[in-house]
């Protein structure tokens, strides 16, 4: 299982909100770059980068942070917020992202994610922000009446080459991942899923690898990157694909919540 550390851009900076809550963004370092160069020191093998400014206002803005990232790395990185036409995704391409992340365009324009997975197969990525099993827009500030499972199973059937799903009540929380409502999505798609939300510990991290044999393959981790209740390299000793051994499918499910 993949490690990916997240770095949400708010006005050039590198912050981490609570809950999605853009009044509660604490900054941890004026340069999204220097984050990025120091993630990737340390291993990363991928960067998850997200323009708030975009998901809020439906137009991304932290290109030239996004910009320079790209340049200043050599790992592949996945860009999300304020995806909400063919012209912006293409725009991402061009600065040298690999991933575009869809999110609200997924609830209110499903077309347009299947025009793009054919246009740039492999590349879309979709984001299911869920609150209590909805799905939440527009930057986490609405939420619609469309099922996380039911968009999952949809954005699957257009072709989408993965899913990352985040549960808002644990984002920014460090209280944990939830397990079971990851295991419920994976159970209804065959493409790879990319946990987000609320890792706070290595334990945290080894008890999702019972849910990597249903196609949870990847897992973004912020606030614990930061906080440094988690150490990059010693999650990916603990989780990656060169760990000594492997978890029982079954570990930890016990502890789902």
């Amino acid at each position: 299982m993949n490690v990916i550390p997240a770095i949400d851009l708010l006005e050039g900076r590198c912050v981490r909100l609570y809950q999605g809550d853009y009044t509660q963004a604490e900054t941890f370092n004026e340069d999204p770059v220097a984050v990025a160069e120091e993630w990737v020191s340390q291993g990363a093998t991928r960067l998850h980068l997200v323009d708030l400014d975009g998901a809020k206002t439906g137009q991304p803005t932290n290109h030239a942070a996004i910009g320079a990232i790209a340049k200043a790395v050599n790992v592949p990185i996945q860009v999300g917020g304020g995806l909400r036409s063919r012209d912006t995704v293409a725009a991402l391409f061009d600065l040298g992202v690999e991933r575009a992340i869809l999110g609200t365009v997924a609830v209110e324009n499903p077309q347009l994610v299947a025009e793009l997975c054919g246009e740039f197969p492999g590349r879309i990525a979709v984001g299911i922000d869920a609150r209590d099993g909805k799905v939440a827009t527009r930057g986490w500030l609405e939420t619609s009446e469309v099922k996380a499972t039911d968009l999952a199973h949809q954005m699957a059937q257009l072709g989408v080459a993965t899913i990352i799903y985040t549960d808002i009540h644990r984002d920014g929380t460090l209280q944990g991942p939830n397990k079971a409502a990851l295991r419920e999505v994976a159970e209804i798609v065959s493409i790879p899923i990319i946990a987000s939300g609320g890792v706070s510990s290595i334990t945290d991290l080894l008890g999702l690898l019972g849910l990597e044999p249903l196609g949870v393959t990847d897992v973004i981790v912020g606030r614990a990157l930061y906080t440094g209740d988690v150490v990059l390299k010693e999650a990916i000793q603990a989780i990656g694909p060169g760990r000594i051994q492997d978890i029982p499918p079954d570990f930890g499910n016990s502890t789902f919540a």
